[in-house]
């Protein structure tokens, strides 16, 4: 299997499944395709859209068969190796891993929009901004509490469904936001991230974003330069 990503830095719909891919000790290929202009013609779309129809990363490839999108590419690998166990095993935690799977696939847009990933920086500044001059990151942020505690309180740790799940690799990119912006974050959550962040999988991606040399003026807002 192939696994197309973007920018370990920066692009977190490529962190998700290869985090849960490494993490699963799913053995495939790392095929990093840079981001450039993405104009039409570019390197990226060539490269991308010789095996996705919409030129996007990440895309995972499994002899004939190529998969685009994130959470179709974790269904289809909780199919393809059950015994990894990628979803909870009850059928309860399961149907709530799989639905705040689809709440940050459908949400939390102005955290996203306003705080990109970018491992490697440290903006603290830029995060009391925006709580304070942006109220929908702050409610993203609150409801993002929520989730991770009542989940962990729900499923007693260590992880937000006991063991490593889809729903782990999901909010990783998510908890690196919060490390990056240093946005306020309770005890038990802050627990959390460090737990996560020392997972070989997530660690390892850690580890590559900070061995990038690549500095994006398009993804960094808040800076001129690394």
């Amino acid at each position: 299997m192939k696994l197309y990503i973007g920018n370990k830095n920066y692009s977190s719909w490529s962190m998700r499944p290869w985090v849960l891919m490494k993490q699963a000790g799913i053995a495939f290929e790392e095929v990093m395709v840079r981001f450039d202009s993405f104009e039409a013609d570019s390197q990226f779309k060539a490269t991308v859209g010789a095996v996705s129809p919409v030129q996007k990363v990440p895309v995972l490839v499994d002899g004939e068969l190529a998969v685009w999108d994130t959470l179709a590419i974790a269904e289809y690998l909780a199919e393809r190796f059950p015994e990894k166990q990628l979803w909870p095993q009850d059928a309860h935690a399961r149907a709530r891993a799989r639905s705040v799977c689809a709440e940050m696939h459908a949400g939390f847009g102005a955290l996203r929009n306003h705080c990109g990933m970018n491992i490697e920086a440290h903006l603290p500044e830029v995060g009391a901004r925006l709580l304070r001059e942006e109220p929908a990151v702050a409610a993203d942020l609150q409801r993002i509490v929520q989730m991770w505690s009542g989940l962990l309180a729900a499923h007693g740790g260590p992880l937000l469904f006991g063991a490593f799940s889809i729903a782990d690799a999901y909010y990783a990119p998510v908890a690196s936001r919060i490390r990056t912006y240093a946005l306020p974050v309770p005890p038990v959550v802050d627990a959390y991230i460090t737990r996560l962040f020392a997972l070989p999988g997530v660690k390892a991606w850690i580890d590559g974003a900070l061995a990038e040399q690549d500095f994006l003026a398009f993804e960094e807002p808040y800076r001129s330069a690394r």
